[in-house]
């Protein structure tokens, strides 16, 4: 399906791309040629002669910058590539945003403020001076101490954070950036203990954090005296991007979602969810970290950017 894009100058990295794989004239041939038919690459390099190898870097090129896609099809000696235009128009823009005055909502929520959980062992709370009732009890989690916890953990389940979103009524949101500190749970540390973490917003899934380990070896920062060295330490703050564009982490596209598939607007919250999905390839838990315990001194944060 041909596809349609509109870009303006704040879109750098994509407006680099695209100004790179139109700056050749072999790469502006091959596009043409793709007007009119499908072609694999020794076509192509066959109806510009060109070297296989040199069509084989255009071709690359153009499908970094979304203009063109490639197959794997069937051929005589083993497959070969398909090469397809995709996008049929592009509509540059040149205005931007920048020095435009922009403003954020930015709301810290404490760990232990969840709404809603299903957590199974390990599991358990602290606080910043104690534990907060019983280790690898599920149901302490109802733990009337509960909102004073600074870190919690789970082997398999999540936890359910509601975010005000009243301010949205009167604004138009245009980025939203969603942080937190986290890694994977075994009993003690271990950095041989992968995690598959997962975000979802509102309900829709808003990708996976591949966590490495439970992270350990050295003190957390603000951890507390009394934490024993042999328990998990710290995490990675980790940020989820929300645009029109799609949905990142650290930078790095998770999904073609977009900030206005989410729907921010439409509850009477935004339902922020934390956990394990149930076919994870790798169910190594969740840590989260609150503003004294970790490397980093911030709750769950949510910056709203209008």
């Amino acid at each position: 399906m041909k596809q349609t894009v509109k870009i303006n100058l704040d879109d750098t990295a994509k407006l680099a791309l695209l100004g790179k794989a139109l700056s050749v004239e072999t790469r502006l041939d091959i596009l043409k040629i793709l007007c009119h038919q499908d072609m694999n690459i020794n076509e192509i390099a066959e109806a510009l002669s060109l070297p296989p190898s040199s069509a084989a870097a255009h071709i690359r090129v153009l499908e970094e910058a979304g203009l063109i896609k490639t197959t794997l099809q069937p051929g005589i000696r083993g497959s070969m590539k398909l090469c397809s235009k995709v996008l049929e128009q592009a509509e540059l823009d040149l205005t931007s945003a920048y020095g435009a005055q922009e403003r954020t909502e930015i709301i810290q929520m404490p760990i232990g403020n969840y709404v809603d959980y299903y957590v199974e062992p390990t599991c358990g709370l602290v606080g910043e001076k104690a534990p907060i009732g019983e280790e690898d009890e599920p149901r302490c989690f109802y733990h009337t101490e509960r909102a004073n916890a600074k870190l919690l953990w789970f082997g398999k389940g999540y936890v359910e954070y509601r975010f005000p979103n009243h301010f949205l009524k009167k604004i138009k949101e245009r980025k939203v950036e969603l942080s937190f500190e986290v890694c994977a749970e075994d009993h003690e540390y271990n950095l041989d203990w992968p995690s598959d973490i997962t975000v979802w917003m509102n309900g829709i899934d808003a990708g996976t954090y591949h966590c490495p380990s439970d992270f350990g070896g050295r003190r957390g920062k603000l951890n507390p005296e009394w934490w024993p060295d042999k328990n998990t330490q710290y995490g990675e703050l980790k940020t989820w991007t929300f645009t029109e564009r799609g949905t990142f982490l650290d930078g790095k596209k998770l999904s073609e979602t977009k900030l206005s598939e989410y729907a921010l607007a439409q509850q009477e919250y935004i339902s922020v969810r934390i956990g394990i999905k149930e076919d994870a390839k790798h169910p190594g838990g969740v840590n989260l970290f609150g503003d004294c315990f970790g490397d980093y001194e911030q709750n769950i944060k949510l910056v709203i950017f209008y």
